[in-house]
């Protein structure tokens, strides 16, 4: 089966999907584990949702996309969760507004995981009944639910930290780990000539309607950092006046500046900087995390360079054979560290999402799926910045070099940060 919303080559190996299903429902266990009914129903700001949103939208996902239309007599859970947890999809109708997700404080965390018990045991009878050519019809859509509950992985620890760090214990998500330090390495450069490149996912494996279709590009000559920003030169760059030159800024960004008073890059305190693991010392060696595309730019701009283009960066990555392996959330640290040194390019993968200058926009030729499932990435192509790469929180298997990720440009509470391009 092949649909416009995803690309992924399936055969009948049910039991091998049915493996990448149980981990990664119980990965998301895992990661609620640590936090309290309490911490579970905060939403920090419009933009977060609580953690138990975050468990049951995964969950309404499978139901209503999977078991639903798939498995015969299928029973709902409970037909009022379909406006509790319904994210954006008009075409299955009304949804309780985004702000007011931390007003839920029903259904409780033991309800939803109860619901995640029901909606995974009809995955498994699916997945163990149904016929060759039905797992071929539904196969797709419970990979297309893997790669979006990942998604849901990463930001509840974005969120989470985000109201930890409103708490004016600052309390930890997880204890401190104590990981030997590394120096940052110099910054060189990697340089790529000009020519007619192809960028774009093709082939089998699984893709985002977004990274779609393959095509071409004119790139004239360009390098990129080895390696991303470091907390050290961002400070430079605050000291030097970074936050009062209005020169250095686009105009959307500097109203911002000045009407949201910014003056560091969030969860900077002082000396000190907010990690999933409590406070800490703020380490120059470390990458600059948690700016906004506007942060980034005026940066980019203050040290005589620019930021890349989404095709640069993937060009540069799959040129130089970029591995899918760095900082991810398989690690636990949670939190961007000085790279290990070696040859090339550092920290494509992993660490910090990368803003690039590009806007999110379709590839030439991109058509969205048919249906509510078409909603899933097109209808957010307007206002947004791309970024590239992958995070601290990311899940390793998730990634692949053509990934195309997507904020508002004033986003801060993302993993993102700055590789700088010329």
């Amino acid at each position: 089966m092949r649909e416009a919303a995803w690309n992924v080559g399936i055969d009948d190996d049910r039991a091998a999907l049915s493996r990448r299903l149980i981990a990664c429902r119980r990965q998301t266990e895992m990661l609620a584990a640590p936090l309290s009914a309490e911490d579970q129903m905060v939403q920090s700001m419009p933009e977060a949702s609580p953690t138990k949103w975050h468990r049951a939208h995964t969950t309404w996902f499978f139901e209503s996309f999977v078991l639903v239309p798939h498995l015969p007599a299928y029973r709902i859970f409970d037909p009022r969760f379909g406006y509790l947890f319904n994210s954006y999809y008009e075409a299955l109708g009304p949804r309780h507004p985004r702000f007011e997700r931390g007003l839920l404080s029903r259904p409780g965390i033991a309800e939803i995981a109860a619901y995640r018990r029901h909606v995974d045991g009809g995955l498994e009878r699916l997945l163990r009944e149904a016929s060759r050519s039905r797992f071929a019809a539904f196969a797709p859509l419970i990979e297309l639910g893997l790669h979006h509950e990942q998604q849901h992985q990463e930001l509840l620890l974005m969120d989470v930290k985000h109201a930890l760090s409103l708490n004016p214990l600052r309390p930890p998500y997880r204890p401190r780990q104590h990981l030997p330090p590394r120096e940052e390495g110099r910054l060189n450069w990697v340089e790529l000539g000009g020519a007619l490149y192809e960028i774009g996912h093709e082939g089998e494996g699984f893709a985002f309607d977004n990274e779609e279709p393959r095509h071409r590009i004119w790139n004239d000559d360009f390098a990129l950092a080895t390696r991303l920003v470091t907390c050290g030169e961002y400070q430079n760059f605050i000291e030097d006046g970074g936050y009062r030159q209005p020169s250095l800024w686009l105009a959307e960004g500097w109203a911002l500046v000045e009407a949201r008073g910014w003056q560091a890059p969030l969860y900077w305190e002082g000396e000190n900087i907010f990690t999933l693991q409590g406070m800490k010392p703020l380490d120059p060696s470390e990458p600059v995390s948690h700016v906004s595309f506007y942060e980034a730019d005026a940066y980019a701009r203050w040290a005589g360079h620019r930021l890349p283009r989404e095709g640069e960066w993937e060009i540069a990555a799959v040129s130089q054979r970029v591995p899918l392996t760095g900082n991810l959330m398989v690690d636990e640290i949670y939190h961007p560290r000085p790279p290990l040194p070696g040859p090339g390019l550092l920290q494509m993968i992993g660490d910090l999402w990368e803003w690039t200058a590009s806007p999110y926009v379709a590839y030439p030729g991109f058509r969205p799926a048919a249906g509510a499932i078409g909603e899933y990435n097109g209808k957010f192509m307007s206002n947004q910045m791309v970024l590239r790469g992958g995070a601290a929180v990311t899940p390793g298997d998730h990634l692949r070099l053509t990934y195309r990720n997507f904020f508002p440009p004033d986003a801060r509470w993302v993993f993102t940060g700055i590789r700088l391009a010329r």
